[in-house]
């Protein structure tokens, strides 16, 4: 994949990831496949749930969910090519539906439809192309309102938080824990491995408790998991 400045700029775009299927129609996980964030996955979201994938291109994260255990996976992408592919393949698996929608609108939802929100490489892509802050605060009040009070965004991201956790605050939708999981897991051994996926990372106001535990610039993919907390919109009642 090319991270520069014109293919970024696309990354809104359908007609951008359109292309990029039909040219490389082969399943791709960004960041993590499901083997190593299962660990967390059962942490916080029971099997039973209804869960929203968000950006689900061709990866085979859902369908390994659903190999698990997990029965109710509702997969959405903006690209009309990956999700007609994904929706013959998947014909037969009643537990793994395929809709094309703009996770910046996601009005064909109910208010409070989903128990949990997954992320996988989605913001990351919005905040890499035009009008970056705009389309990113349009997705994620869109994610809280479809969540269920209580229900968790897991963002699976690149983004430090320097870089994401001012952002998932501001919005006042959500109480934010966070974790790490090293980028290269079949590579680790004993002796570097930095933080157990499963136990939260200390995290203060501006997100800098981090890096005296993690170090400076680790190798690793954070992962957010933001609890929506409804007494947290400016005008509730605490």
């Amino acid at each position: 994949m090319t991270m520069g400045t014109t293919t970024t700029q696309a990354y809104g775009e359908p007609a951008y990831w359109d292309n990029r299927y039909a040219l490389d129609p082969g399943p791709f996980d960004w960041y993590q496949k499901y083997p190593s964030l299962s660990p967390l996955f059962h942490l916080y979201v029971p099997s039973h749930h209804q869960i929203l994938v968000v950006g689900c291109g061709n990866a085979a994260l859902s369908e390994e969910m659903a190999n698990d255990g997990y029965n109710n996976v509702i997969n959405i992408d903006i690209s009309s090519v990956v999700i007609e592919c994904m929706q013959k393949k998947y014909r037969d698996r009643p537990e793994l539906i395929y809709i094309k929608m703009d996770v910046r609108d996601m009005n064909e939802f109910q208010s409070g439809s989903f128990d949990a929100v997954i992320d996988k490489g989605t913001l990351d892509s919005l905040m890499c192309g035009s009008n970056s802050q705009q389309n990113a605060v349009a997705m994620l009040e869109e994610v809280g309102r479809i969540l269920k009070h209580g229900g968790v965004y897991i963002l699976i991201t690149y983004g430090a938080p320097i870089y994401r956790l001012s952002l998932l605050r501001s919005l006042c939708l959500w109480t934010v824990k966070l974790h790490v999981i090293e980028k290269f897991v079949a590579e680790r051994s004993a002796e570097h491995h930095k933080w157990e996926l499963v136990d939260p990372v200390p995290l203060n106001e501006d997100g800098s408790s981090v890096e005296s535990v993690l170090g400076r610039n680790p190798d690793v993919h954070y992962v957010y998991v933001c609890a929506k907390d409804e007494s947290l919109r400016p005008g509730m009642k605490h």
